[in-house]
C-alpha cells in the first residue's frame, strides 16, 4: 500500500493564500448503508442507499490559492452533502456545502496526484453539458475512489429515475453557474433516522495519523473479481521452473517478427489487489528494501499525468556480483485499473534529460516488464488474496543458452531479478501481517434522535446547487480559519463461483445459435431485407485476405466469452455465436475537433437510399484524441426490424444511464507488440461506466459517440496503442450486457478486425 504521510490541517497561512504544509493520511472508502422508505430521496420509492466516509477536497479559494481538507462526504439518494466532522457522531451538524447529482454528473479518475508530500487518487466531478461546473475529491487509495465512483453513480441513477417518473427536477436548467462567493443556504433536518449503516471505512482516527511510527495502516478489501480475460489469448504458457516458491513460465508461441521470448512469474499474495498495487508503486526504500532487491532505491524524476510517471534507480551489484561497476537506470511507468479491479503496471526503458548518465555509474536498461495484479476468490476464506504475475522480454538466445546448460549466470541476471520480485512481495505481506488485516463490517443502528442535514428549507421553492456547485466552491475565510482539528455485520453470503472445466466443453455445450438470437431479438414474421455489403463503401478498405494491411474485416465471435445461460448463478462464461447485426463499412476519418452525430452529416452512409431502406442500423463512433484526432466509425445493419421488447429494442429506446450500464465492448489484441497487449487486455469493459458515451436515435439509426478523451486513463492506453497502431491486429466485440435471467445467455452484437491501420490514411472531414 502507499505510504500515508501525517494528517492534513488547514493552518492559519492556508487562509492567507499558501498551501498549508500538510501531509495525506488515508480517507476513508464510503459507508454503505440502506433503509426501507423512499421519501428521502425525491419520494421516488426506491430504496434510498446511504455512502459516506473521508475524502479530501481539492480546490482553489475565493483569493485563488489550493488547499486541502479532510472532509466527510455523505451521499444519500440524490443528495451530496460535505462535513467537518461525521455527523453520525454530531446530530444536528450541519453541512458546509451541499447540493443534488443530476442526470448530467460525470465522474473522472484523474490518477494519482502528489500533494504536500503525499500521493492521492482524485476524482473530477463536472456536468457533462457544462464543463465549466467540476469540482475535485481525493481518497488514499485507488479501491476507494472506485467506491466513491460506485456511489456517484447510484445516485445518478436515482435522478435518472425520477426522470422516467416525471418528478421535477429544477436542476435540468442548468441555470446556477459556479459561484466562488455562494454562501451557504438554509438548512433542514432529515426526520428519517436510517435502518442501519454498514461501516466499510476507518474513522478519521485512523486517518489522522499523529506519527510516523503509523505509516502502515491496513487498506479496507474490495470484493473484486478476479476471473481470466473474455477472450482467447495468443499466449501458450509452459511451466519451467520454480524460483523461491514462485513459478516461472516461457511463452512457447513463436510470435511474428519477434526479438525475444516472453517469461513470467505467477504467485499468490496474501493481501487485497489495493494494498499491492500500493507497494509496487510506493517509492519509500526503506519498504522496497524489504522485498526488492534491484529496483528497491527510486526517485522520482517527473509525473507525466496521473497514470504515469519516470523513476531513476541505482544499484549496487552486492548480489549480482558478476558486474563489474554500479549500475543507474532510468524507465517510466503507466498503470491502470480495470472495471474489475484488477491493476496493470506497464514499465518501460526510458531516458530523461534530468537524469543524464552519472559518474561512477554504467547506465543500463532495465527489462520491459509489466505487473498484473488480480484479486483471487477464495470461498470460506475471510483473508485476502490475489494472484501477482510479472511478466517481462529477455533475449532469445540469451534464454535459449540457459535452457540449454541451465548455467547459473540467469540467476545472476537483470530478469531473474525482477521475476524475484513476486516472491519477494509474497514474503513481505506474509510477514507484515497488520498490511493485510481487514476491518470487520460493523452494524451501527441509527437511533431515532439521528438527523442529517442535507436538504435546504425551500427546496421546492428555489433551486439548490448541483453537487458540483457546491464543491468548486472556495473554501470561505470562515471554513479555512476555523478549526478542522475538532474531535473528530455479518457480511452478505455471496454467490460460489464455480470455475468450469473447460470454457471449450461449455462452448459446445451452451453456445446460442444466431438463428435463436434473431427470434428473440428481431421481428421474424417480417420479410428480410437483402443487406449486401459491397453496396457500401467507408473509407477504410475491407480486407482481401489476413495480410491486407489498413484494411478492416468481420470476424465471427468464437474468439470472444460471454455470459452463459445460468450466469447468475454460477458465473458460467460460453462462447460467441455469429453475430447478430452485420457490419457493412468503416470509415476512419480525423478531425481538428470531436466530430459528433456522423450519422446526420449529408455524406455519411446512413444518409444514403439504400441504407434508408435497411431495418435498423448501428453506428459506433469510435472517437480517438491525438493531433489530429481521430474517427473510427462502424456501421452495423439488422436485416429485419428490432423487437420493441427484446434487450435490443429496450436499449435502442432506453435513457442514456440505461445504455451506460449496458454497453460493452470486449477488446483482443491478436497481433502486436506483448506490452500493448498487457496494457489493452482482453476484458469486457462497460464502455458507459469509463468514459462518457453520448446516444443519437434517430429514424432507422442509433449512433454511439465513444469519446475516448473523457478519460484519463483511455487517454493513456490509447496513446499507447497508437504508437504501434501500424503493427497492430485488433479485434472489437460489440455487445449489450445481460443482468438479468430472462436476458441471458448474452449474444454478440457485431464484430470488427481492423489489420495495421495506417493513421496517415486517415480521411479529412
Amino acid at each position: 500500500m502507499a505510504t500515508a504521510a501525517s494528517p492534513p490541517t488547514a493552518s492559519p497561512s492556508a487562509a492567507a493564500g499558501d498551501v498549508s504544509e500538510v501531509e495525506l493520511s488515508e480517507a476513508g472508502s464510503p459507508v454503505l448503508g440502506s433503509r426501507s422508505s423512499g421519501s428521502g430521496s425525491g419520494g421516488s420509492g426506491r430504496s434510498a442507499a446511504e455512502y459516506s466516509g473521508w475524502v479530501y477536497h481539492l480546490g482553489v479559494n475565493s483569493i485563488g490559492h489550493e488547499y486541502c481538507h479532510l472532509r466527510f462526504l455523505v451521499i444519500r439518494g440524490k443528495s451530496v452533502a460535505m462535513y467537518k466532522r461525521d455527523p453520525h457522531d454530531h446530530p444536528g451538524l450541519e453541512p458546509i456545502r451541499k447540493g443534488a447529482v443530476s442526470h448530467t454528473l460525470m465522474v473522472e479518475e484523474l490518477g494519482r496526484r502528489r500533494v504536500n508530500h503525499g500521493d492521492v487518487y482524485v476524482l473530477r466531478l463536472y456536468n457533462r453539458l457544462n464543463q465549466t461546473k467540476k469540482g475535485e475529491i481525493a481518497c488514499a487509495a485507488p479501491g476507494e475512489a472506485r467506491k466513491w465512483i460506485e456511489a456517484f453513480d447510484q445516485a445518478k441513477q436515482q435522478a435518472d429515475y425520477d426522470l422516467m417518473r416525471g418528478v421535477s427536477w429544477n436542476r435540468l436548467q442548468n441555470q446556477n453557474e459556479i459561484n466562488l462567493d455562494g454562501h451557504r443556504p438554509r438548512v433542514r433536518r432529515y426526520a428519517q433516522g436510517l435502518g442501519k449503516l454498514v461501516r466499510i471505512g476507518k474513522g478519521p482516527e485512523m486517518l489522522l495519523r499523529q506519527s510516523s511510527d503509523f505509516r502502515d495502516q491496513e487498506r479496507v478489501n474490495t470484493n473484486f473479481g478476479g476471473d481470466s480475460g473474455d477472450a482467447f489469448e495468443a499466449h501458450e504458457w509452459r511451466y519451467v521452473r520454480t524460483f523461491n516458491g514462485i513459478r516461472i513460465f516461457e511463452d512457447i508461441t513463436n510470435p511474428k517478427g519477434g526479438k525475444g521470448i516472453l517469461l513470467k512469474s505467477v504467485g499468490v499474495v496474501g493481501a487485497n489487489p489495493d494494498t499491492v498495487f500500493e507497494v509496487v508503486l510506493s517509492l519509500d526504500k526503506h519498504k522496497r528494501y524489504e522485498w526488492d532487491m534491484l529496483t528497491a532505491d527510486l526517485e522520482l524524476v517527473e509525473t507525466i499525468d496521473g497514470y504515469c510517471d519516470v523513476v531513476y534507480g541505482t544499484y549496487e551489484p552486492k548480489y549480482l556480483n558478476w558486474w563489474k561497476s554500479k549500475k543507474d537506470f532510468v524507465f517510466s511507468r503507466q498503470w491502470f485499473r480495470g472495471q474489475d479491479g484488477a491493476y496493470t503496471i506497464l514499465q518501460t526503458p526510458a531516458g530523461h534529460k534530468k537524469r543524464p548518465p552519472k559518474h561512477g555509474y554504467e547506465r543500463t536498461k532495465i527489462n520491459p516488464s509489466t505487473w498484473e495484479i488480480r484479486s483471487l476468490n477464495t470461498s470460506g476464506s475471510s483473508s485476502p488474496k490475489c494472484v501477482v504475475t510479472l511478466m517481462l522480454e529477455i533475449s532469445l538466445s540469451f534464454w535459449g543458452r540457459w535452457k540449454r546448460k541451465h548455467s547459473s549466470n540467469f540467476d545472476k541476471s537483470i530478469p531473474f531479478a525482477l521475476l524475484s520480485q513476486v516472491a519477494g512481495l509474497r514474503e513481505y505481506f506474509a510477514a507484515n501481517p497488520a498490511l493485510t488485516s481487514e476491518l470487520p463490517s460493523t452494524v451501527v443502528k441509527s437511533k431515532a434522535s439521528e438527523t442529517l442535514i442535507i436538504q435546504s428549507e425551500h427546496e421546492d421553492s428555489e433551486p439548490g446547487d448541483e453537487f458540483y456547485d457546491a464543491l468548486a466552491r472556495g473554501e470561505s475565510f470562515e471554513d479555512e480559519d476555523s478549526d478542522d482539528d475538532d474531535d473528530a455485520t455479518s457480511p452478505k453470503a455471496g454467490k460460489v463461483k464455480l470455475k468450469n472445466v473447460s470454457w471449450a466443453i461449455a462452448g459446445l455445450t451452451l453456445k446460442t445459435t444466431k438463428a435463436l438470437v434473431e427470434t428473440s431479438e428481431l421481428v421474424t414474421n417480417s420479410s428480410p431485407v437483402a443487406v449486401d455489403p459491397s453496396h457500401f463503401h467507408g473509407n477504410l478498405h475491407r480486407a482481401k485476405s489476413e495480410n491486407d494491411q489498413n484494411s478492416w474485416s468481420a470476424p465471427g465471435g468464437e474468439k470472444f466469452m460471454i455470459r452463459g445461460k445460468t450466469y447468475l448463478t454460477d458465473y458460467t462464461k460460453v462462447v460467441g455465436g455469429d453475430p447478430l447485426l452485420k457490419l457493412l463499412a468503416v470509415d476512419w476519418f480525423k478531425v481538428n475537433e470531436r466530430f459528433d452525430s456522423v450519422a446526420l452529416h449529408p455524406k455519411s452512409l446512413v444518409q444514403s437510399e439504400a441504407a434508408k431502406k435497411i431495418p435498423f442500423i448501428l453506428v459506433i463512433n469510435l472517437q480517438v484524441p491525438a493531433k489530429p484526432n481521430y474517427n473510427l466509425v462502424m456501421y452495423y445493419a439488422a436485416e429485419r426490424p428490432v423487437n420493441k421488447d427484446s434487450l435490443l429494442g429496450r436499449f435502442i429506446v432506453g435513457t442514456d444511464a440505461y445504455r451506460d450500464a449496458r454497453f460493452k465492448l470486449i477488446p483482443s489484441i491478436v497481433e502486436g507488440y506483448w506490452m500493448v497487449k498487457r496494457a489493452v487486455g482482453t476484458k469486457a469493459c462497460l464502455l458507459g461506466k469509463a468514459v462518457t458515451c453520448n446516444y443519437l436515435r434517430q429514424d432507422n439509426f442509433l449512433e454511439i459517440d465513444v469519446d475516448i478523451g473523457s478519460s484519463s486513463v483511455a487517454r493513456s492506453i490509447i496513446g499507447l496503442v497508437l504508437g504501434y497502431v501500424t503493427s497492430i491486429v485488433v479485434d472489437l466485440a460489440i455487445l449489450i450486457e445481460a443482468k438479468e435471467e430472462k436476458e441471458l445467455p448474452e449474444y454478440i452484437l457485431g464484430t470488427v478486425r481492423l489489420n495495421r491501420v495506417n493513421p496517415d490514411s486517415a480521411v479529412s472531414i
